[in-house]
């Protein structure tokens, strides 16, 4: 995997227009930002970018764009406003329904060096998520340089991430990445290229489906794998134990059979849960008081229950092997950690993290919300910003959105 990217410290952007494709993907509701943590995530790169004299022209794409009534309620025009008073300085918001067309090419044509104007959610144009040429063509004849800050759409190849850059390096023009990119590329990729043993990776959630090539691959890196949440009873029915009304996935049985004996040749270790919690009825809503958990050996789960968390033996087998590793990365929680009754497998594992002196890095998704949720976020080492992206990276993926930056 190539890992050595030129960044925005490799480049002099002085008097450049400069594409800069963020993640701005927030949650909107009537038109307000409820949770702002990815603007405030871009801010290091915009800065940088404005005080080394750029034109700065910022792209992101906002949720799903299939109906006309979408472009109405998806629109960045808000975020916009919260940049500006975030930066400090007016971003300009071009708003164009083809997001590089009259307005916007109006707008860059009057920018002075280290103004910031920001583009309309690139998924306005359809062909953005098919990589399509025309709109790579128009994001390229608007800048001089591009810079991905977006990991959490590294994963994907789309005109704003990838497309971009390449019309531009055909032109000789520097495509590089932000401090975001920098950071995961740092963290996620070193820990999965070149961990510090002892390196411990744990894997939760709900689908062995999800995370089949994530097993593997982490099965020849790390040195124990442990694995928890939902996916666990599968492993725990491969093991030859009854799972009651347990999350399984019947057609994975097999294949769990193999990466535990896979594991064995290999020398790594495997934990799996010893105890769990078990509950009659899936909450509903899901933070619903549940009066009948009971912790149960792994062996004995009734037929009439399911297991909902790892018990309290699990979580201190769990928290002990974090104590030695040098290198954790975590992806998934170890149960259904919205509800508080089933939260303590997740609670006492991020507790284990916090404490440790390791390298801690959390997957994103699920796992970042849970560690957030419990005030332990600043504890981590690094939290990523892109779930699914994490999980690529995990699976010793190439990601399109990493590949298409000029190599150092």
């Amino acid at each position: 995997m190539g890992l050595n990217k030129k960044s925005v410290d490799d480049i002099n952007v002085k008097g450049l227009r400069v594409l800069c494709r963020c993640d701005f993907n927030v949650p909107l509701v009537n038109g307000k930002i409820t949770d702002e943590n990815r603007l405030v995530a871009a801010l290091p790169t915009i800065k940088k970018l404005i005080a080394d004299g750029g034109k700065v022209i910022l792209c992101s794409h906002l949720g799903k764009v299939k109906t006309e009534e979408d472009k109405k309620t998806k629109t960045l025009a808000p975020v916009a406003v919260r940049l500006s008073e975030l930066l400090g300085q007016e971003v300009k918001f071009a708003a164009d329904a083809e997001v590089v067309g009259a307005n916007a090419r109006a707008a860059v044509e009057a920018m002075k060096d280290g103004d910031v104007i920001l583009l309309e959610n690139t998924r306005f144009r359809a062909e953005e998520t098919k990589n399509g040429e025309a709109f790579s063509k128009d994001l390229a004849s608007i800048a001089d340089a591009f810079v991905n800050d977006a990991f959490g759409t590294a994963h994907r190849a789309h005109c704003s991430n990838v497309g971009v850059a390449e019309c531009l390096r055909a032109e000789g023009k520097p495509a590089v990445v932000g401090y975001l990119m920098q950071k995961e590329i740092d963290f996620l990729g070193k820990a999965v290229e070149e961990p510090v043993r002892p390196f411990v990776a744990i894997l939760g959630g709900a689908k062995v489906a999800d995370k089949l090539n994530v097993v593997e691959n982490l099965l020849e890196k790390c040195d124990t794998l442990i694995i928890g949440g939902g996916m666990a009873y599968t492993f725990v029915k491969a093991q030859g134990y009854n799972v009651g009304n347990s999350l399984l996935d019947e057609s994975k049985v097999e294949y769990c059979k193999e990466m535990m004996e896979k594991a064995e040749k290999l020398g790594k270790k495997i934990l799996l849960p010893v105890d769990s919690v078990t509950i009659a009825h899936f909450p509903d809503p899901i933070d619903a008081p549940i009066d009948d958990a009971t912790t149960v050996d792994i062996k004995e789960i009734p037929d009439d229950r399911e297991a909902c968390d790892i018990g309290p033996a699990s979580a201190e087998l769990f928290a002990e092997a974090v104590k030695s590793a040098k290198t954790v990365v975590w992806n998934g929680p170890m149960g259904l950690f919205e509800n508080p009754t089933l939260a303590v497998g997740t609670k006492t594992v991020a507790e284990a993290l916090a404490q440790t002196d390791a390298t801690t890095i959390i997957g994103g998704g699920d796992s970042a919300a849970a560690v957030n949720q419990m005030g332990l976020g600043d504890k981590m080492s690094h939290i990523s910003t892109g779930g699914g992206a994490s999980l690529e990276f995990l699976e010793g993926k190439k990601l399109p959105g990493i590949e298409a930056a000029d190599e150092k």
